[in-house]
């Protein structure tokens, strides 16, 4: 269970995020100036990394975007993941604190394949030991799925507007991809010809609330516009 420290962090996430979003391949440009505005967490069973899927709005009014960025906190460097550090920060609690785009992050993706097959619960995302009831799953039927047990993070691929995350699990021969939407479109739902899929919600500059889809996952070509 992660425990949610009400203290400080310097740098901000958000502030680690404003030089960040702008070098990836999913942002839609402009000069950023991210606003948290929902978004959930998943427990390591470990108890070391902070795994948070976190929704940023970048910009203004209709011209507003809405971004998922999974994060994961770490208290020590994650080997061979230099490449998607997106920062250091010092936490008032845990001292120094290596943050990363966590769909580079082998313990973000077996989590995430454990929310898809049922075998792990969101949890609110500032609040500690609180279930996420609004984060809705159409999960995803591997037989003999047991969580996040021996999934082994294979390849991570950016998209316009997606991350795919390929997975390879002890239920399955073949590898399965996750695909987290980095850029969020509100009124949508899991779409027909996936396996699977994770909905939640995020606020909209007006104040009301948006549910769209966070992540699908895929085991053949998927269907128009979803291909692996």
């Amino acid at each position: 269970m992660a425990v949610i420290h009400q203290t400080t962090m310097q740098p901000t996430k958000l502030e680690l995020l404003t030089e960040w979003l702008p070098t990836r391949a999913w942002h839609t440009g402009g000069e950023p100036r991210p606003a948290r505005v929902g978004g959930f967490r998943l427990d390591d069973p470990a108890g070391e990394v902070g795994i948070e899927f976190m929704a940023v709005t970048d910009g203004e009014g209709a011209g507003a975007t809405t971004y998922l960025v999974p994060l994961t906190y770490r208290g020590e460097p994650l080997h061979g993941a230099d490449h998607a550090l997106v920062g250091t920060s010092e936490h008032g609690v845990l001292g120094k604190r290596w943050i990363y785009d966590g769909t580079h992050d082998p313990v973000l993706a077996a989590q995430l394949y454990a929310l898809l097959t049922g075998h792990a619960q969101a949890q609110a995302q500032s609040l500690t030991d609180v279930p996420d009831l609004t984060v809705a799953v159409s999960p995803v039927t591997a037989e003999g799925a047991a969580g996040a047990a021996g999934v082994e993070l294979v390849r991570v691929t950016d998209g316009p507007d997606h991350t795919d995350v390929v997975v390879r699990t002890p239920d399955a021969p073949a590898p399965l991809t996750l695909r987290v939407h980095r850029v969020l479109d509100a009124g949508t739902d899991v779409p027909p010809g996936v396996d699977g899929g994770v909905t939640a919600e995020w606020r909209l500059p007006d104040g009301t609330t948006a549910r769209g889809v966070f992540a699908v996952a895929l085991t053949g070509p998927g269907p128009q516009g979803l291909a692996a």
